[in-house]
């Protein structure tokens, strides 16, 4: 690959979606961007290049950047982080919360929403708890092509059966023949969004919990500390933040600590505006758009 080439992809990229296209991210190239080059009838990244630089590739170019993305999800992921969630926060969101009886979630780079749909799981299973609350649970993902998918709720024999046991499966999905749906109860506990992390939060605003789990590791720290602004700013004061087994705010941002005992989890230090319209005006996009 031409090393113009290449940089020219990872420019598009970053101004996209601020993910940078680091080393360890180039051998993928290629093989995501396989079936853009069959499309168009190209053989390699510089005729890609040749044709992006026509301004009218609009289209062209987004469909470049959503295959660069790494929409790798399945149900469950990291079984341990759902035991905390299951065993630690919720039960402490239900007591800080039992005068409202009301919780809201935000799960921020959702991909495809097995992740949602897992945390909408927890709470069937603890259907007793929150007989009469009101559950929302908002997913949301830069890609276009990943918040189709989770919105239609269904899944293939392969992408049902990892993360998933045989007693969930039955329980909240119905087998359509080609395919495995959510059931309509965890249906109505969730909606899906396309939103870039470094836009404004989401309505729905202040979040009681965010997960933001294997987003950050594609951000230069620039783009993180900007990111953590934005999650600062959607969160409830007395809310909970999880990040990814590889992801840390230690050494990264002042504004949230670890929680003691609990690897992943991590509490707000200052209580930001509640108001979102009005939230980060000191960190603009800087050229970050919506793909």
């Amino acid at each position: 690959m031409n090393d113009t080439s290449v940089s020219y992809i990872a420019q598009l990229l970053a101004e996209r979606t601020g993910q940078r296209l680091s080393e360890s991210r180039l051998w993928r190239i290629n093989t995501a961007l396989s079936g853009i080059f069959r499309e168009r009838g190209i053989a390699n990244l510089d005729q890609l290049v040749t044709l992006l630089d026509n301004p009218a590739e609009v289209l062209l170019a987004r469909k470049v950047v959503e295959a660069l993305l790494n929409n790798e999800t399945y149900f469950f992921r990291d079984p341990a982080y759902f035991d905390l969630l299951s065993g630690h926060v919720l039960p402490r969101l239900a007591e800080k919360q039992e005068g409202r009886k009301r919780l809201s979630i935000w799960s921020a780079g959702c991909s495809t929403g097995q992740e949602v749909f897992s945390l909408a799981m927890l709470f069937a299973e603890q259907a007793s708890l929150w007989a009469d609350w009101t559950i929302e649970i908002l997913g949301t993902d830069i890609s276009c092509q990943a918040i189709e998918t989770a919105r239609r709720g269904a899944y293939s024999q392969f992408e049902i059966q990892r993360g998933l046991s045989v007693n969930r499966m039955l329980l909240f999905f119905e087998d359509r023949g080609s395919n495995w749906r959510t059931s309509d109860d965890m249906s109505r506990m969730v909606h899906f969004r396309q939103h870039n992390i470094l836009d404004l939060p989401p309505s729905g605003a202040p979040f009681d919990l965010i997960l933001c789990r294997n987003v950050l590791l594609y951000f230069d720290d620039e783009v993180r500390q900007r990111a953590f602004n934005r999650i600062a700013d959607a969160i409830h004061g007395n809310g909970w933040l999880m990040l990814g087994a590889g992801e840390t705010v230690v050494g990264q941002t002042d504004l949230f600590r670890p929680e003691a005992g609990a690897n992943g989890l991590f509490r707000p230090l200052i209580a930001r505006n509640a108001s979102c319209e009005n939230a980060l005006t000191d960190y603009p996009k800087q050229n970050i758009v919506s793909i």
